[in-house]
């Protein structure tokens, strides 16, 4: 991904389809998770500035809050930035879609 831009992937996982909207900017990203109708959903803050990233939710969620915190963690760690992601799915994600879902955006932030 160029320095700032908007980048959309599809993430096929367990006959599930999420689309993920990915905007990036000097200082950080926004990431959209969603599958089904394109709705902002449960969302988390993550500065990665300091020796280890600090979290604020912003939206909760009751399932998939530890998901939400390592994809925002993660990314605003290894970018040394601002990481919001926000997650609006039909059912929870469960383990196997969630590891699907890590690596291919882990992917499309770093291309």
């Amino acid at each position: 991904m160029s320095s700032t831009g908007h980048r959309t992937i599809t993430v096929v996982s367990e006959d599930r389809k999420f689309d993920v909207s990915i905007e990036k900017y000097d200082n950080g990203f926004f990431i959209s998770i969603f599958e089904g109708s394109k709705k902002l959903g449960a969302t988390i803050m993550s500065i990665g500035t300091g020796p280890s990233p600090s979290s604020s939710i912003i939206i909760p969620i009751r399932d998939d809050a530890v998901f939400l915190k390592l994809v925002s963690q993660k990314i605003a760690s290894e970018f040394r930035g601002i990481c919001i992601v926000s997650l609006s799915v039909q059912k929870e994600l469960g383990s196997s879609a969630g590891k699907v879902l890590i690596e291919k955006i882990t992917e499309a932030v770093r291309e």
